[in-house]
């Protein structure tokens, strides 16, 4: 990031404060109590950010559940205004651990559920893959942003996670909603706001170079 500091923060405004961390490439976020649209605002498709505070678990019953409550206009468990919603079912914590593996699932999975989830004030999904076409709309149309965090690294992942807890549908067990304290969560922002979308344009820009006749090789092949 080239932003100064100060450009930075006086740009998003609100109390919840988006700014460089040391490692200026990444930008640190705070969602304790959620986060504002405002706070999203300053993030760009592209960004590597980390995230530290509570955010809520997410998977295929739980999100089921969710929509369907929803849908009947029955009250939620909880509030999910400003909130940001992990897609992960968590594995059970061996003796000593506070979780156990809790990589992304696959956000395209649940896509027919984020209009409901949207609607209801959810801010942003942390999961896995790609998405395009209808799966992205409610993206689109709701100013949500969508966070990658990286498959394959559940283990690893969970430890950036210091508290877990049931908050509803414990009869779902890895699939009940959590509140997951986390600390600087490695994630990277796919669609932003303004509805860029990462996927595409890097896939767009890759085809420019190697239609120019630029090297696209790995440099680390070379």
């Amino acid at each position: 990031m080239s932003l100064d500091e100060t450009d930075f923060d006086d740009d998003l405004g609100g109390s919840n404060k988006t700014r460089p961390s040391t490692d200026m490439s990444v930008i640190e976020l705070h969602c304790e109590d959620g986060l504002t649209g405002e706070a999203l605002d300053g993030l760009h498709a592209g960004d590597s950010v980390e995230l530290t505070g509570r955010v809520i678990s997410l998977r295929d019953a739980s999100a089921a559940r969710v929509a369907r409550a929803l849908g009947k206009g029955e009250p939620l468990p909880l509030s999910l205004k400003d909130q940001i919603l992990y897609a992960v079912g968590p594995s059970p914590p061996k003796p000593g651990q506070i979780i156990g593996s809790a990589g992304p699932t696959t956000t395209a999975r649940m896509a027919r559920f984020l209009p409901a989830l949207f609607k209801a004030g959810v801010r942003g999904i942390i999961g896995k893959g790609e998405l395009h076409g209808d799966d992205m709309a409610p993206f689109l149309a709701h100013g949500a942003v969508y966070f990658a965090a990286i498959g394959g690294l559940g283990a690893l992942l969970g430890k950036q996670i210091s508290s877990a807890t049931v908050v509803a549908y414990d009869d779902l067990g890895p699939e009940a909603l959590y509140a997951l304290e986390i600390n600087t969560f490695p994630v990277v922002v796919i669609i932003d706001r303004q509805g860029r979308n990462f996927h595409e344009s890097a896939r767009a820009e890759w085809r420019t170079r190697r239609k120019s006749g630029a090297d696209v090789s790995d440099p680390r092949d070379r």
